[in-house]
């Protein structure tokens, strides 16, 4: 609700800020508890995402039968099974990057039980 203003000057608009609404200098700076070198960098996201694309490649190769005995959610099993079908080079690499959004969710222990089984079939 608008303030309402003294005569003869215009009311504030509710939309605007104003200067004393404006966060302040100290506001802004990062905190003592942010630790800013925790979070990766955009780099680092970026070789974590193709990291886990060209796992999901690996998974695509594998023969059926190998497939199956993986402990996988099932989305991202269907997932796999359904690159098996896609010709196009474009819809390939849109699948495998699903693929790979699909296996950040995955906990860390299954994909390292992944990489492992992958070792061990090579």
């Amino acid at each position: 609700m608008p303030r309402s203003a003294p005569k003869g000057i215009a009311p504030l608009h509710p939309r605007i800020l104003y200067p004393r609404d404006m966060p302040q200098e100290q506001d802004m700076l990062p905190s003592p508890e942010t630790d800013l070198q925790a979070q990766p960098s955009k780099s680092q996201r970026k070789r974590d995402a193709h990291a886990l694309q060209a796992l999901g490649d690996q998974l695509v190769a594998l023969p059926p039968a190998h497939l199956a005995r993986l402990d996988l959610p099932d989305d991202l099993r269907e997932a796999v099974r359904a690159t098996r079908g896609i010709g196009a080079r474009g819809a390939r690499s849109r699948q495998l990057q699903y693929i790979g959004r699909l296996m950040r969710d995955v906990d860390d222990a299954v994909l390292q039980a992944v990489r492992q089984a992958l070792e061990a079939w090579r």
